[in-house]
């Protein structure tokens, strides 16, 4: 007989993002984002890779790779992911995750893929907002 576990109520903690959001917007002025820190992150590398070519790109030059509070809060959620997961005894490697072996099967080249593509949509999405 196997032991499920619950885990933590996601309409109380959607709710306390939202305020935290909510919060962090009137303290600061700033909305929570992501997308502009991974094209900081590509700056940063290509200007580590290739540096004379880095230079000439103006949407790197013009988003250059800086340590700021969006790195930061990338950092974070990746840390409090990792905490949490390892907390709960979630944490593990797994190419392909069991809910997308019950739904679409064990190809783990198949599930790369979905997830780049997905990846690279919702960040286009977020730039052409301006996000």
């Amino acid at each position: 007989m196997s032991k499920t576990r619950e885990g933590w109520n996601p309409y109380l903690l959607g709710g306390l993002a939202g305020l935290l959001s909510v919060w962090s917007t009137y303290y600061t002025g700033k909305f929570f984002g992501a997308s502009t820190s991974f094209v900081r992150a590509a700056a940063f590398v290509e200007d580590k890779v290739i540096p004379e070519r880095a230079a000439t790109l103006e949407y790197l030059v013009k988003n250059a790779a800086k340590m700021d509070w969006q790195m930061m809060f990338i950092i974070g959620i990746f840390i409090g992911a990792l905490l949490s997961a390892t907390l709960f005894g979630d944490f593990k490697f797994q190419a392909v995750p069991d809910m997308w072996k019950r739904h679409f099967g064990e190809s783990a080249v198949s599930r790369g893929l979905v997830a780049f593509l997905g990846g690279a949509v919702a960040m286009f999405g977020a730039r052409l907002a301006d996000g």
